[in-house]
């Protein structure tokens, strides 16, 4: 995973209020004073949030969540953020490959490293219904312990109009397909 500590606090609020101001379909009834407000009672999310940009995550509200009251950030990147690439799902398939380990890790990890969880199925499809995204690659998402238990993890996409979850061993790894983080506050 590529990073470079390019932006300072407040660059950081600038880009994610331009994009608040310019993406206000993703997050109807909210405000941005009530974000920047959540986010100054929270400083210690900056470092996530700064994470989340500097490798393409372009993250910006989704949802207030009625039930915790929490707001939600998720990466909005048109496709599967590029920085984040070319991973197996969690620690424990990457050390099963026996060759060919994909070299940026896995997506668990590098989540739970920039303070970010992956997206969950619920979350993957509420961002799927206010844009189209992963397009033309395919994310890994937050798999049960059921399924992951016999080897396999789930990833989505959107093709054909359409958002899909599917399966693949948790091992696997493509160029095309990455992760998803979100982050609460």
């Amino acid at each position: 995973m590529t990073t470079s500590n390019t932006l300072t606090v407040d660059q950081l609020m600038m880009v994610l209020k331009r994009r608040f101001e310019d993406n206000s379909h993703r997050h109807s009834g909210l405000i941005w004073v009530q974000v920047e407000k959540r986010l100054s009672k929270n400083p210690s999310k900056f470092k996530t949030l700064l994470q989340m940009e500097l490798t393409g995550g372009e993250p910006d509200v989704v949802t207030l969540d009625p039930k915790t009251d929490k707001i939600l950030f998720m990466d909005c990147s048109p496709q599967s953020p590029k920085n984040r690439r070319s991973v197996c799902y969690d620690q424990s398939a990457w050390d099963s490959r026996k060759e060919l380990k994909p070299k940026a890790g896995n997506a668990l990890s590098l989540s739970e490293t920039m303070g970010a969880t992956l997206l969950t199925e619920d979350q993957y499809l509420l961002l799927q219904s206010v844009d189209d995204v992963d397009t033309t690659s395919s994310s890994w998402i937050l798999t049960p312990k059921s399924i992951r238990s016999l080897g396999g993890a789930l990833f989505g996409d959107k093709r054909f109009g359409r958002a899909f979850i599917f399966h693949n061993g948790a091992e696997s790894y493509y160029a095309e397909r990455g992760f998803r983080t979100a982050l609460e506050i």
